[in-house]
């Protein structure tokens, strides 16, 4: 038996045999020189190669509309979009005069530096966008090659799938009536195979690292896509304990049900608002199958990391489906948080040497003010189909805010001047992530409409940690007390400014950490969608004044594992 850890990409437990799906269309893919008056016969089969593989994709995409919804379907509009670009046709034709090498040779070099250039990125988004030039070319060279693909859809009997990594169209095509699980070497929470594993309700853990030559097909596998667990040939120990964890969960879910439609609060009936984070669009519809009071932290930066700048009108249309499928419930969207560990050199990043620290964030937007002012018009304009809010990263100075808050009334004008009606007095506020922005909350409520804690930040630069580093991981933890005395600063400044404070941070979404931020004095607590029964059941079942009676004890302890433990052990979980 062997226990391997990925990323929990797709929640939910489930057992069967192995299938290992091997990708080796480039094991051998032929170069051999070519004549001169060849290029333009070469550059012929590689045109009629794209045309094939556009109506592939445009039926793919058809069966993603049917089948899965809008969202999905756009994985494969941005693929036409790709075999369409202007730049990929000029470098195959420059590439082909140059090189003089055949067309199959060119397209794979072409592969491998964009490949290469993605993967060098700090940031998981853009490494993660490898999987669609992957998918791309492999069915343009799938043509070229006269290669027969294996389709996941001949799958005849259950089996957990297993990957380097899993394409757009591969999990389109699956039979997904009999893949009961996936495990991929490859891939995060924002790839393409986790969105749509999620969307298809199959158990998932991505990124596991390399493992593929330590399974034998057919072998038993145990795929726990809530823990982010993969045990290989599970013993009779190991099998005990998913019956066991399989059983917990499904009265887990049986009792979730039966609080779904009860609105979030204490036992003794105080209201607490339970909000959902989203990375993509198609997250909406599990925020409203949990039944959230909103969104509370709308990640837009998918927009900006397929390697260009949105235009206005696809970033309105973005955020409008979203605005629209909550249907009258508040929308927090966050204004795009890149630059730093995300490169991103059509914006003009550059590398850095303490990315975490540098250009990121709203000091990105504040440098970049036209593409700040596109993504302004955009919020702007979908503010008019539902309740709309904006919300500033990581500003740490009032200058910054002031800055900010005047760039959205010019954008606010220019709405207006080309015929847009959008609203005055949308609120705009900002995350609390930087000990600057805490220890001068109370400046900086006088011109902001609301607060949002980020506790992943805001541990991360009160600690001096860098959470992504093993070696100092034991540092980043929301429970230490210097984190829990600026949670405490944001709160009472915001009471005394007479806004609204809440939380977006990985804390919240833990029942323990709930608890904990709800008896020091938050009434909104935003997380992932999957993460808000637990912490309704909890709160339903707790009084307040037993929340701020632990908090009064919190605040006097010293340790964080003490502080830990504590909490587990008074509220038993």
């Amino acid at each position: 038996m062997r226990e391997i850890r990925g990323i929990a990409a797709s929640p939910g437990i489930a057992l069967a045999p192995a299938f290992i799906f091997l990708d080796d269309y480039n094991a051998a893919i032929p170069s051999y020189p070519i004549e001169s008056d060849h290029v333009d016969a070469e550059y012929r089969r590689f045109s009629e190669a794209i045309e094939f593989s556009k109506r592939e994709v445009a039926g793919l995409k058809e069966k993603a509309l049917a089948e899965v919804g809008e969202e999905q379907a756009a994985i494969f509009e941005a693929h036409l979009m790709m075999l369409d670009d202007p730049e990929l046709k000029e470098r195959v034709q420059n590439g082909l005069e140059s090189s003089l090498l055949n067309v199959e040779s060119v397209i794979f070099r072409f592969e491998q530096e964009a490949i290469d250039q993605l993967s060098s990125s700090q940031d998981p988004y853009i490494q993660e966008r490898v999987s669609d030039v992957h998918d791309v070319v492999r069915r343009v060279l799938g043509r070229l090659l006269h290669r027969e693909r294996f389709s996941l859809a001949d799958i005849e009997r259950d089996v957990i799938v297993v990957a380097k990594d899993l394409l757009p169209s591969d999990m389109v095509g699956m039979a997904r009536n009999r893949v009961k699980g996936i495990a991929t070497e490859a891939g995060g929470r924002t790839s393409h195979a986790a969105i749509l594993a999620r969307a298809f309700q199959i158990p998932a853990v991505l990124g596991v690292g390399q493992f593929l030559s330590d399974v034998q097909p057919g072998i038993t596998l145990i795929v726990d896509g809530d823990r982010g667990v993969v045990v290989l040939n599970p013993d009779e120990s190991a099998l005990n304990k998913e019956k066991v964890a399989r059983s917990l969960r499904q009265r887990k879910v049986k009792a979730f049900e039966s609080i779904r439609d009860i609105p979030a609060a204490t036992k003794d009936g105080c209201r607490i608002h339970l909000m959902a984070n989203i990375e993509v669009p198609e997250e909406a519809n599990l925020v409203n199958e949990q039944r959230a009071d909103g969104i509370g932290l709308f990640r837009s930066e998918f927009l900006f990391l397929g390697g260009h700048v949105p235009g206005e009108e696809s970033q309105y249309k973005a955020y409008r489906k979203v605005v629209e499928a909550m249907d009258g419930k508040p929308v927090t969207i966050r204004t795009m948080d890149i630059g730093g560990d995300k490169v991103l050199p059509e914006f003009g990043a550059q590398d850095e040497k303490n990315p975490l620290l540098g250009w990121r964030a709203i000091r990105f937007c504040l440098s970049k003010t036209d593409i700040f002012r596109t993504q302004l018009r955009a919020i702007l304009r979908a503010s008019l189909h539902g309740d709309v809010r904006i919300m500033f990263p990581m500003i740490s100075t009032m200058e910054e805010l002031i800055k900010a808050r005047g760039i959205l009334e010019e954008a606010q004008w220019e709405c207006r001047s080309r015929g847009y009606e959008v609203p005055s007095d949308l609120k705009a506020g900002i995350m609390i992530e930087v000990p600057s922005a805490a220890l001068c909350a109370d400046t900086l409520a006088r011109s902001a409409d609301f607060f949002s804690i980020g506790t992943n930040d805001l541990t991360q630069y009160t600690m001096a940690v860098d959470r992504g580093n093993e070696k100092v991981a034991y540092l980043h933890d929301p429970y230490n007390p210097a984190v829990l005395r600026l949670i405490t600063m944001t709160i009472e400044s915001a009471r005394k400014a007479n806004i609204e404070v809440g939380l977006c941070g990985e804390m919240g979404g833990d029942p323990t950490g709930a608890v904990l931020l709800v008896g020091l004095g938050l009434r909104e607590l935003s997380m992932s969608a999957a993460s808000i029964p637990a912490v309704k059941s909890l709160l339903l079942a707790t009084p307040l004044a037993e929340l701020e009676e632990a908090a009064e004890t919190v605040m006097k302890m010293t340790s964080p594992g003490a502080i830990a433990t504590f909490l587990a052990s008074r509220f038993n979980v």
